[in-house]
């Protein structure tokens, strides 16, 4: 396994929508880290676990999951000889409280979930802890009847703060200061009583200053008669502080005396935070566990890419039983990647333990090795062209490759001269077969789908395409290479079958007659039909009495027709003459037929532009030259006679 596939298939981001389910820290860095395995026992535990998860969710989708980072760094705190404060202790009676409400909720999901609830048995009891602790701490802070030697204190503490404020209060209302006060009131700095006394009567004043105002004109003191009430009140002030650090010390102990089983309950509330974050993240995806096996069969029934979601086409693939290597064809934009990725991050996330966005029934191979090749993959720090870097790729995966491998090659051969590109592609394909590799590739090359089907062990397959709509449907066909779409899409969209057939002699080397297909295609759609009619009658407009007087149906030149005698189609030259008979041109060769025999199929107004030049179709090569030369100037010996019309 590399990095390079795992960022090409996208298995970081599966990671870190999981990751985004868990409620720790530790959870999502452990999330983070998981990788694809290989033991097929220890893959199958994890899903079980994660299916039984599955299965509690749909019970209650509320776990009584606890925040762990806190805990762990308390129990180093108190090994290292300091207490646990108050407030921390909050969160520690928190988790004891969460531990036993866990132990509750998993002892009712046994029938559900034998296995993921026995973990919570493990959990020790520790409500005598959480009673110790909830009997000395309230809300973050000790409680004044956590020892009687404490309530004692803050007791007369609180009996001498009264006294010194009332006190305080009847400075402020004599006469002694009252001249010299900013305002009639009784302020606290730091913990002790003190006047606001103006800067100019300091010395009229004994005591102590504790604070000043921000402009300075104000000065805070405490009247020397209250240093030695204030001085009682400091002395249970600390008699508090030691007694309550007492107390803290000792709740710092008992935690300690139950450090293993803290550690504990961390270790199974953290296995459960990271396995319901899988079994929420799986049932979002709609996921299900899939069947393992180590002969390298995959049977994907309407799986799904699960970055598309809803949006996905199911992919159906059932494969590896006789041959190990697909080579997939289609348009651009067809869903050739998508199925790559599918493949590959589906076999990644099922070796992991994940569920995958699949029907019951799918099942996934286990591999040592999942190489990926998509993109361009330019390595801009090494100066490499987009060819040179996944030529480079593709070294490194010839290297490693075994007969446990999966290989997933985009385009494999692109980026250079076709035949180049072509011939490495095709051995490339069959070293990596030799090694015994799974094979996933996709290709424009027809050279490349006639390797496939004569070779033994390759599979051709193509990502289907809808004429009707001229949109790919995302759907891979076994068995079936991607023949001539180009040409089908252009007869679709009306261009000329002679100018097709034109292109496929071009291409394959080889004559094909499209006009049939171009007939049947615009004859089997009767909305297209009634369509040509409406447009038809546009076009000619011909009024009520011109109807009457001429039966003949009215061509122009350009039209595409159907014979109806034969079911050929062929392109109006010329007429009607008086007899209503028409020049028309079929297969190249211009006949005279009548008007009973022609049905229209396409209007000229429809195929071609206003100003197109029709000698293009119905003259030779030769008179278009000399017709073209004549435009421009006068061609000594060159004859131009009209070519004969049939």
């Amino acid at each position: 396994m590399n990095h390079r596939s795992f960022d090409a298939l996208g298995y970081y981001k599966i990671l870190s929508h999981i990751a985004a389910f868990a409620h720790t820290d530790s959870a999502k860095n452990t999330i983070h880290a998981m990788r694809p395995l290989q033991e097929k026992k220890r893959i199958e535990q994890l899903l079980l676990e994660v299916e039984e998860a599955m299965r509690i969710l749909q019970i209650s989708s509320s776990i009584p999951l606890h925040t762990l980072d806190d805990i762990a760094s308390m129990l180093d705190q108190g090994k290292k000889g300091l207490y646990i404060r108050a407030d921390q202790f909050g969160r520690v009676i928190s988790f004891l409280d969460h531990c036993s409400k866990l132990k509750r909720f998993m002892k009712n999901k046994v029938t559900a979930a034998p296995v993921v609830s026995s973990y919570a048995a493990s959990i020790e009891e520790m409500s005598e802890l959480e009673a110790d602790i909830s009997a000395c701490i309230r809300h973050d802070r000790i409680d004044d009847h956590a020892s009687a030697h404490l309530a004692y204190i803050r007791r007369q503490k609180s009996i001498l703060l009264d006294k010194l404020r009332d006190y305080v209060q009847a400075l402020v209302k004599g006469k002694k200061y009252g001249p010299y006060l900013q305002e009639r009131v009784v302020s606290e700095r730091s913990g002790r009583f003190v006047l606001p006394i103006k800067k100019e009567h300091r010395a009229r004043v004994k005591g102590t200053v504790l604070d000043t105002s921000a402009s300075g004109s104000t000065l805070f003191i405490e009247p020397i008669e209250c240093s030695e009430k204030q001085e009682e009140i400091s002395y249970f002030q600390l008699a508090e502080e030691a007694e309550a650090e007492r107390i803290l010390y000792e709740l710092t102990e008992k935690v300690l005396a139950h450090e293993q089983d803290l550690h504990l309950a961390m270790e199974v509330m953290h296995h459960y935070d990271v396995l319901f974050a899988k079994a929420k993240y799986s049932a979002s995806i709609e996921a299900v566990v899939p069947q393992l096996n180590e002969e390298d069969r995959i049977d994907l029934k309407e799986a799904r890419h699960p970055m598309l979601g809803k949006q996905a086409v199911p992919l159906s693939i059932q494969f590896g039983d006789r041959e190990h290597a697909l080579v997939i064809t289609g348009p651009n934009t067809g869903g050739k990647t998508v199925t790559l990725k599918t493949v590959g991050l589906l076999t990644l996330m099922a070796q992991s333990g994940l569920p995958i966005p699949a029907k019951e029934g799918s099942r996934v191979a286990i591999f040592q090795h999942v190489f990926v090749d998509i993109g361009d993959g330019q390595s801009i720090e090494d100066n490499l062209s987009t060819f040179s870097s996944r030529l480079v790729s593709i070294i490194d995966i010839l290297r490693q490759a075994n007969n446990h491998t999966l290989v997933c090659i985009d385009e494999l051969g692109s980026g250079t001269d076709p035949g180049e590109g072509m011939g490495l592609a095709v051995a490339i394909l069959e070293q990596l077969y030799e090694k015994g590799a799974t094979l996933f590739a996709t290709t424009h090359y027809s050279e490349m789908k006639s390797f496939a089907d004569q070779k033994e062990g390759f599979l051709n397959g193509s990502m289907e395409f809808d004429l009707d709509t001229l949109k790919p449907t995302y759907k891979l066909v076994l068995g079936k290479s991607g023949q001539s779409q180009a040409f089908d899409i252009a007869l679709k969209l009306g261009l000329h079958p002679a100018l097709v057939e034109k292109a496929y002699e071009v291409t394959y080397q080889e004559k094909k007659s499209f006009h049939n297909r171009f007939a049947e295609e615009k004859l089997r759609s009767a909305d297209y039909q009634n369509q040509v009619t409406i447009n038809r009658y546009k076009h000619t407009k011909p009024s009520r009495n011109e109807r009457k007087r001429n039966p003949v149906p009215f061509f122009t030149q350009g039209d595409n027709v159907v014979l109806k005698a034969t079911n050929e189609t062929g392109i109006v030259f010329k007429g009607p003459d008086a007899s209503g008979q028409y020049i028309v041109q079929v297969k190249g060769e211009k006949q005279s037929i009548s008007h009973k025999r022609l049905s229209l199929l396409i209007s000229a107004a429809e195929l071609y532009p206003a100003d197109y030049d029709f000698d293009i179709i119905f003259k030779s090569k030769e008179y278009r030259k000399i017709k073209k030369d004549q435009s421009r100037k006068h061609v000594e010996g060159a004859w131009l006679e009209e070519e004969e019309d049939g």
